[in-house]
């Protein structure tokens, strides 16, 4: 099986286990949690918490004022999402948990709105909202 087989193959379980999002929704959360893994000292489990803050810090690394249309058009529109997202992955077997972990550790981490347009900050200089 050739890496494109193995990945369309990964994305149809996906679809199939939940497909209320874009497939790039959940390559997206995949690379947010490597983005985050790299920031930390050492590779470690994290939080619902913290992997809802790096998706934010990852989407506006990659997308600037465009992050939270691009988030919208996956599907992605609250810390809820990733959650669900971050679960449908474990159940595919792309991701693993620990005891004491639940989807709902991603439930309100932030308000998307206020997250990705009132604290945005652009070349040093924050939102309006602030």
């Amino acid at each position: 099986m050739n890496d494109l087989q193995f990945a369309d193959d990964v994305l149809a379980r996906i679809r199939a286990h939940d497909g209320r999002f874009h497939d790039r929704g959940y390559l997206f959360v995949l690379a947010a949690i490597e983005f985050l893994q790299s920031r930390l000292e050492v590779r470690r489990h994290v939080t619902g918490a913290e992997l809802a803050w790096a998706c934010r810090d990852f989407a506006v690394a990659q997308f600037g004022l465009l992050a939270l249309e691009v988030l919208g058009f996956w599907g992605i529109t609250r810390t809820d999402d990733v959650g669900r997202i971050v679960y449908t992955l474990v159940a595919v077997g792309l991701l693993t948990t620990q005891p004491g972990d639940a989807e709902e550790d991603f439930a309100g981490v932030y308000d998307f709105h206020s997250a990705f347009r009132d604290d945005y900050r652009w070349h040093g200089v924050q939102g309006r909202g602030s």
